[in-house]
C-alpha cells in the first residue's frame, strides 16, 4: 500500500472488529426486543429473538458479531501471537454463528428437538469462550484494563454457572442470561475502542491500553 500508515496494523483491525461487531449485537438485541411482541426481558430467552418478526434483525446481527469474533482472533494473533486468546474467540466466534444461523424453537416436532440441542450447544461455546477470551486478554492488555477485562469475564462466567442451574433469582432468565451477555458485549466495545488508539505496540508486544503511542 505504498507509505507506511495507509494500512491499518493487526491489533487495530482486530480492535475495529471487536468494537462493530460487539456494537451491531448490542443494537441488534436492542431493536429485536422491540419487533417481537410481548417480549419480556426478564421472563424470555434472547434465543426467543430468533423467531418471529424479530427474527432477521436478531439472527442476522449475531450471525455477524460471530464472523467479526473470528476476524479480530486472527488479527489479535498477528499482533500477539496468543494462541489460547485466538483459539477462544474463534470457538466463540463458531458459537455465535450457529446461534444465529439454528435458531431455537418451542415446536414439539421431534426434529426440533435435535436443532434445540444444536442450538444450546452453540450457545454454550459462544457464552463461554468468549468469556474465556475475556479473561485471557490480560495476557495481552495492560493493567488496569487488563483486570476489568478479567472482571467482566468472571461475572459472565458466574451469571452462566447460574443460568445453567436455573438459578435466575429477581432477575428472572431472561435477566439472568443477560448477565452473561453483556458484560461480553461492553468489553468488546471497550477491548476494541482501545485498540484502535493504539498506533504501535510496546517492545514486549503488549498493546498499553489509554495511551497512544507512536
Amino acid at each position: 500500500m505504498g507509505r507506511a500508515g495507509r494500512t491499518l496494523p493487526s491489533h487495530q483491525i482486530a480492535g475495529l472488529f471487536l468494537l462493530a461487531g460487539s456494537a451491531v449485537f448490542a443494537l441488534g438485541i436492542t431493536i429485536a426486543e422491540t419487533l417481537y411482541p410481548a417480549y419480556s426481558v426478564s421472563h424470555d430467552f434472547l434465543a426467543d429473538l430468533g423467531g418471529g418478526p424479530s427474527a432477521l434483525v436478531f439472527n442476522s446481527s449475531i450471525t455477524f458479531f460471530g464472523v467479526a469474533l473470528i476476524a479480530a482472533g486472527v488479527f489479535l494473533f498477528r499482533a500477539f501471537r496468543d494462541l489460547p486468546l485466538t483459539v477462544a474467540l474463534v470457538l466463540a466466534g463458531i458459537g455465535a454463528i450457529g446461534f444465529g444461523l439454528v435458531p431455537a424453537t418451542d415446536n414439539l416436532a421431534p426434529e426440533t428437538y435435535r436443532n434445540l440441542a444444536i442450538h444450546t450447544g452453540f450457545a454454550l461455546a459462544a457464552y463461554f469462550f468468549a468469556a474465556l477470551a475475556a479473561i485471557l486478554a490480560v495476557r495481552v492488555v495492560r493493567s488496569p484494563f487488563g483486570y476489568i477485562s478479567v472482571a467482566l469475564g468472571i461475572v459472565s462466567l458466574v451469571a452462566l454457572g447460574l443460568l445453567g442451574t436455573d438459578q435466575y433469582g429477581i432477575l428472572g432468565r431472561g435477566g439472568m442470561e443477560r448477565m452473561v451477555v453483556w458484560p461480553l458485549l461492553l468489553w468488546g466495545v471497550a477491548v476494541g475502542g482501545s485498540l484502535l488508539t493504539i498506533r504501535s505496540l510496546d517492545k514486549k508486544g503488549v498493546a498499553s491500553v489509554g495511551t497512544a503511542q507512536t
